[in-house]
């Protein structure tokens, strides 16, 4: 049966509402610091290929181009997040932030892989994906029973993932985004897909993939996603973090009925948890985050 879609928005209206009220987002003093660099610091744009990785050390041996306004192209090592050491790879083309700070600090941030095959598959999945959102206009948003549309993403380790690889497969999806401080939102959600992940494993069921797409790819890159698997102790051997173009998730987030905009330095969201079946169509969803991992997982199991 088909959700009525004027009720539809009207309820995702009113849970919008009341996650406004809750502030899912930064505290102010995340806030703060996000919008205030340290005294000092300088940024700039980098390019180049990775020539070793000394993941234990957390630094990369990176040969780049020209940094315009800093240096001349040239091999040297920088620092980077335990999440970049793991997923970088010798031989691999990546762009940066430059961080120059003080005392001659000098570290990458927001690194992404620029692969020219990876980034031209990326871009040409973002396309497609617009093109579908755009020509399905009111209709986008994908009802229980629906197909799901294609997609093509990022994982945390910077591998391109084509929403393809999931066919043949169950997939439990939903959205999150790495800083979110309140308890009972993102964070509770991770945990309970952990947890279905687990007593899925309990039961059997061997055909599931479990996908969580950030809701803020600005700043979740593949390698803090890594970083937020890592630390929580996630199995990821078939459990995987997706980012990429801000584009895509906006689609994604409008097919699969999700609202999230960023007020200043505030991320307001609803939550929406999706069974996928072997066939890419919604089986099921879950709004909000107060579902429990068994009756995912018994929807599995039929």
């Amino acid at each position: 049966m088909r959700t009525h879609p004027v009720r539809r928005i009207a309820a995702l209206a009113a849970l919008a509402a009341v996650l406004a009220a809750a502030g899912c987002g930064r505290s102010a003093t995340q806030s703060a610091a996000a919008s205030s660099p340290p005294s000092g610091e300088r940024r700039f744009p980098l390019t180049g290929v990775v020539v070793s990785v000394d993941a234990a050390k957390k630094v990369l041996v990176v040969r780049h181009d020209e940094v315009k306004g800093y240096m001349p192209a040239m091999t040297m090592e920088f620092a980077v997040s335990a999440g970049d050491a793991a997923t970088a790879k010798p031989g691999e083309s990546i762009r940066a932030d430059f961080v120059v700070g003080p005392g001659d600090d000098l570290r990458l941030e927001n690194l992404w892989p620029d692969d020219k095959a990876a980034r031209d598959s990326v871009e040409a999945g973002a396309r497609m994906l617009r093109q579908d959102t755009l020509a399905k206009g009111g209709q986008a948003y994908r009802e229980v029973g629906d197909a799901v549309p294609d997609f093509v993403l990022y994982d945390q380790n910077g591998r391109v993932v084509d929403s393809a690889r999931f066919r043949g497969k169950q997939v439990m999806l939903n959205f999150i985004y790495t800083r979110c401080p309140v308890a009972n939102m993102c964070p509770l959600s991770t945990s309970k897909m952990m947890a279905t992940q687990k007593l899925a494993r309990e039961a059997g069921v061997s055909n599931i993939e479990f996908v969580s797409v950030t809701m803020d790819p600005a700043h979740d890159t593949p390698g803090v996603l890594r970083d937020y698997a890592d630390q929580r102790g996630i199995d990821t051997t078939n459990f995987s973090f997706l980012t990429g173009p801000e584009p895509t998730i906006r689609d994604l987030l409008t097919q699969f009925g999700v609202i999230a905009e960023f007020k200043g330095e505030l991320l307001d969201h609803t939550l929406a948890t999706l069974l996928v079946d072997e066939k890419g169509r919604v089986a099921w969803r879950a709004d909000g985050s107060q579902w429990q991992p068994k009756e995912f997982v018994e929807r599995m199991r039929k």
